[in-house]
């Protein structure tokens, strides 16, 4: 297993919307599991994001050189209405979210109908849908000619969409990653455990190793030019 490398995971939470750790706890955990990285992406909508996005960017700030793995500020805008995402979106990147993620249409949620196409269409500012669920053909289109990634999901329910995902992303040629959704440290998986996850949406060995290792660095990579 010496060939998957370190793990990323690029959607946890803290306390800071509807996580159980401080911050620091949830990296101490994570760096236990052997990640190089995670990106903390607390839900956030008109009520809280720039409250979230100036302390999660205060806690990288004076904690993170400290910390035994990097941290990277983001956030998870949720449930708002698709006209919406774009001008949030924007809003979060201006303030300093160095990942944002939209919670996508996932089949255990009743999140507006819509958000999935929303979020596609914004190329350099939306960085990953999360747990989109029924995409469409079009929708993946959309992730691969805008580079946003799909997200295979650990987290249970929203696993439910994962194999039509995967079929959807493969046939299109659309980017996947696989994280965790984690709201707490019982929620974090190694590397091994991420292959299982990502072998059981029906993608061969090598195609699983490319989402939980080679995008992931990928991602990284484009956060850290930033």
């Amino acid at each position: 297993m010496k060939d998957l490398g370190s793990r990323l995971d690029f959607h946890t939470h803290t306390i800071f919307s509807d996580g159980l750790l401080l911050p620091a706890a949830l990296a101490y955990e994570a760096a236990a599991r052997d990640h190089a990285a995670i990106a903390i992406t607390d839900h956030v909508d008109a009520s809280n994001l720039e409250e979230v996005i100036r302390h999660l960017i205060n806690f990288v700030k004076k904690q993170g050189p400290s910390l035994p793995l990097k941290v990277i500020p983001g956030v998870e805008l949720s449930y708002l209405d698709p006209k919406l995402i774009k001008g949030y979106a924007t809003k979060a990147r201006k303030l300093g979210a160095k990942i944002v993620v939209v919670h996508g249409e996932s089949p255990v949620e009743p999140v507006p109908k819509g958000t999935n196409r929303a979020a596609l269409q914004l190329k350099g500012l939306v960085d990953i849908l999360a747990h989109p669920g029924q995409i469409t053909e079009e929708e993946a289109i959309l992730a691969k000619v805008n580079d946003i990634y799909l997200e295979i999901s650990a987290r249970k329910g929203h696993r439910q969409g994962n194999r039509h995902v995967a079929k959807m992303a493969k046939q299109f040629r659309a980017k996947l990653l696989l994280n965790t959704d984690a709201h707490s440290e019982k929620d974090l998986i190694t590397q091994k455990k991420a292959l299982l996850i990502a072998q059981e949406t029906g993608l061969k060995r090598a195609e699983a190793i490319k989402v939980i290792r080679d995008n992931p660095q990928e991602l990284l990579k484009r956060i850290e030019r930033q």
